[in-house]
């Protein structure tokens, strides 16, 4: 069953353990208006907190991922001082405590960058570009973008997408880390599903722990982080890994045959 946000602009699918959100408005390229970006961060924030969801997917309607912020709001004046990463309700202020995979078609630009980056993982087609093309007209990205996608290409390469604006195809983005997956034009959603399933159906505490030391480490010095990758590994010590182990020593995951 599919549930419909802000006038059917958003589109909510329960699929098992997955929970596909979709941003629906390919007439403008699935650019958002303030109130969408609103329903983005309630959105996440009920899939975070449903015990039955594991991953979300990300993508968008028709072809695109995410053109960013609608520009005829920006230039009626309604949303200026809005921020996407902002503390009322900004979509990607904020890395939530399950994993989020965007699935990418055609072109996440601008704010819809933020959007992409702000995912754990980038499954792209083809057809996938992305850039800051709002560097064409004075727009700024006060969105996360600038302390996400350094962390993902590092510094030399984000600058030179930030300040340039140019496009990055699908090519580039693999060869640089910006894209984890790469599919044929049409396939980023079914393929962004597969992935999804297989991070589902691994035991949850020691990748949930180990997800979390990894995107929580820039916080801290070396020491500090390793106290805490220790200390977030507890859990899955107590709960999965000695029953798991004893199910390898039996023959079952083997030679990398996962379970299913």
């Amino acid at each position: 069953m599919i549930n419909e946000h802000v006038e059917g602009k958003l589109l909510v699918e329960e699929d098992g353990p997955l929970t596909v959100v979709t941003i629906n408005r390919a007439e403008a390229r699935n650019a958002c208006e303030v109130a969408m970006v609103k329903g983005l961060h309630d959105i996440f924030m009920t899939f975070e907190a449903k015990e039955s969801q594991r991953v979300a997917i990300l993508t968008g309607a028709g072809g695109s991922f995410c053109a960013g912020a609608d520009l005829q709001e920006v230039a009626s004046g309604a949303a200026i001082g809005y921020s996407w990463a902002g503390k009322d309700k900004g979509a990607t202020r904020r890395r939530l405590a399950k994993p989020v995979i965007a699935a990418v078609e055609g072109h996440a630009v601008a704010a819809g960058l933020a959007l992409a980056v702000w995912c754990d993982l980038r499954v792209v087609s083809d057809s996938a570009v992305f850039g800051v093309y709002c560097r064409r007209f004075g727009g700024p990205m006060p969105n996360a973008a600038t302390v996400h996608l350094p962390r993902i290409v590092g510094e030399s390469r984000a600058l030179d997408m930030m300040m340039t604006g140019r496009p990055v195809d699908a090519d580039e983005a693999m060869r640089i880390g910006l894209a984890d997956r790469r599919c044929a034009k049409g396939e980023a959603l079914p393929e962004a599903k597969k992935l999804a399933l297989q991070l589902a159906g691994f035991p949850q505490a020691a990748m949930l722990s180990d997800r979390e030391s990894i995107i929580t480490q820039w916080d801290h010095d070396a020491e500090t982080a390793i106290d805490q990758c220790i200390a977030g590994a507890e859990k899955a010590f107590q709960t999965e890994f000695q029953s798991g182990a004893g199910r390898f020593v039996a023959g079952v995951g083997r030679h990398g045959h996962f379970e299913k």
